[in-house]
């Protein structure tokens, strides 16, 4: 089964927790044991699984990344965004083990938005396995 999230970003860059809304549309999917698949369809935002009980290393994160990929002339207008997606991820796999989705205890799903801010889709696809 297939859903889709929308997410509306607020800055430029920024870390959203999705967990929740992964979750719950792992129990609607009805599959107890499985891989979900978390897909970001765009080319300059991620998604990753992340520590989620320490908010300070979200902006840590972001702070790694901007010296990464540094603010220079750069030959397409948004590079900077496209330069910081490639080096994370558009997609996830995950398992589904008694319907739930297997997560370590500090570990939760994120947006990661470089281009903000406006909606993005974030496509959830759980499957039997």
């Amino acid at each position: 089964m297939m859903f889709e999230l929308r997410v509306n970003t607020k800055y430029k860059s920024e870390v959203i927790d999705l967990t929740k809304e992964i979750k719950e549309a792992v129990i609607k999917s009805g599959v107890k044991d499985g891989i979900c698949v978390v897909f970001c369809p765009h080319s300059t935002a991620s998604v990753i699984v992340f520590e989620k009980s320490d908010s300070s290393l979200k902006r840590d994160l972001l702070s790694m990344l901007k010296e990464i990929v540094p603010h220079r002339d750069y030959s397409h207008s948004n590079a900077i965004a496209h330069l910081k997606a490639a080096f994370l991820r558009s997609n996830l796999s995950l398992v589904v083990n008694n319907g739930s989705l297997i997560l370590g205890d500090w570990q939760g799903i994120y947006l990661i938005e470089f281009d903000g801010p406006r909606e993005r889709r974030v496509v959830v696809k759980v499957v039997n396995g």
